[in-house]
């Protein structure tokens, strides 16, 4: 495989999109919450020379269709498999930001023998807390009210300070991108997230290879708590970043992009 190529798949009677480019062993790339695919326009460019690159508009993200009134990790987990199956892809890595963090330790207990690493780009393995669940469901509250005041407010927090001004563009491009997500969509992912069970045990218990990358700057996950869960994996590898938020594939993509690439490339068969 050598260009570009958009395709939809259905998935319970709902349209997934993917994106495939490159040649090479297979690497996934999951976004996060109120996300597409775009957000790796830069990332996979960076990969593509090494390996086929895939990307997915989880359900009721980008122009991938609603699946369900709550997408819960393990819906959006099968969605991804059924991709990779639909595409006949035997085994990769996997690169998920945030919410897609969240599929990708999901999707490595639905399709072990398949997955072979995976990187943790500003996501976590713990399951939300009282407080968590009670700011979520306050969340919906306010989406259900007025969904485009929420996403103004919500998405330049994601990012560390010092980077609003010189990354207003990039900003405001993701404001319009999130715009385009339902509000029905923006509530099933936020149920989704609010009931996942995490993975904490499967850390401890994994002999797989994690990569985490955190920044210090994170108002949505403390970095001390990030650096708990990378001791808990036989093999964890950890980038901590200074003047980084939530965003790092924005705010330092020339630290983050050959960190995941030479990961991809020490730790997956076929390089």
């Amino acid at each position: 495989m050598n260009i570009m190529a958009d395709d939809f798949i259905a998935f319970n009677g709902a349209p997934i999109h993917y994106r495939t480019l490159g040649s090479g062993p297979w690497v996934v790339l999951l976004h996060g919450f109120l996300e597409s695919i775009a957000i790796w326009d830069a990332m996979a460019a960076s990969l593509e020379s090494s390996f086929s690159v895939l990307m997915i508009d989880l359900p009721g993200h980008g122009r991938s269709g609603m699946v369900n009134e709550i997408h819960s990790m393990p819906l959006m987990a099968g969605s991804v498999a059924a991709v990779t199956s639909h595409l006949g892809i035997q085994s990769f890595m996997v690169c998920g930001h945030s919410m897609g963090g969240y599929v990708a330790l999901q999707l490595s207990s639905l399709m072990p023998e398949m997955v072979k690493g995976i990187v943790l780009l500003h996501s976590h393995a713990a399951p939300d807390d009282d407080v968590a669940r009670q700011n979520r469901q306050r969340t919906i509250e306010i989406v259900q009210n007025d969904r485009h005041h929420f996403i103004h407010q919500f998405i330049p927090d994601l990012f560390a300070a010092e980077n609003l001004d010189r990354l207003s563009s990039e900003i405001e491009n993701l404001k319009n991108q999130a715009a385009a997500t339902s509000g029905k969509a923006i509530i099933a992912a936020l149920n989704g997230m609010m009931d996942r069970t995490g993975w904490l045990d499967f850390l401890m218990e994994t002999k797989l290879p994690l990569l985490f990358v955190i920044g210090k700057d994170d108002s949505r996950m403390p970095y001390n708590k990030l650096l708990a869960q990378a001791m808990l994996p036989s093999h964890s590898e950890i980038l901590l970043l200074s003047k980084v938020g939530h965003m790092g594939f924005l705010e330092a993509p020339e630290k983050i992009f050959p960190v995941i690439h030479d990961f991809f490339k020490r730790n997956l068969p076929g390089v």
